[in-house]
């Protein structure tokens, strides 16, 4: 069923960490109902509404890390690409970023 993704390590942590959130949000919401609020981004926004713009952000960080690696490599002259768990720490940093202050 799922022999055309390339199913390493870090690509099942990262999902795993996305079904982790959303099962989480899930909880959260129902426990405490969230209310809008401005932060950094430019529309008020709920924890959802946080948590959606922010996996998009993350996934952008992990396409873009992998269409740059192996630009990266050869720029910094790096014998091999970068690791992927690079990109991971930097999906999630950005995620916990704009859940936080967004």
């Amino acid at each position: 069923m799922f022999e055309w993704m390339a199913w390493t390590t870090p690509v099942a942590v990262f999902f795993s960490c996305v079904a982790l959130a959303l099962a989480g949000m899930t909880v959260w919401e129902l426990k405490s109902p969230t209310t809008s609020r401005k932060g950094f981004l430019p529309i008020a926004t709920t924890r959802g509404d946080r948590l959606f713009i922010g996996l998009l952000a993350a996934a952008y960080v992990n396409l873009a890390f992998i269409g740059l690696a192996g630009k990266l490599a050869q720029w910094l002259s790096l014998a091999q690409e970068p690791s992927i768990w690079i990109s991971f720490v930097l999906s999630m940093a950005v995620l916990a970023l704009v859940m936080r202050r967004g």
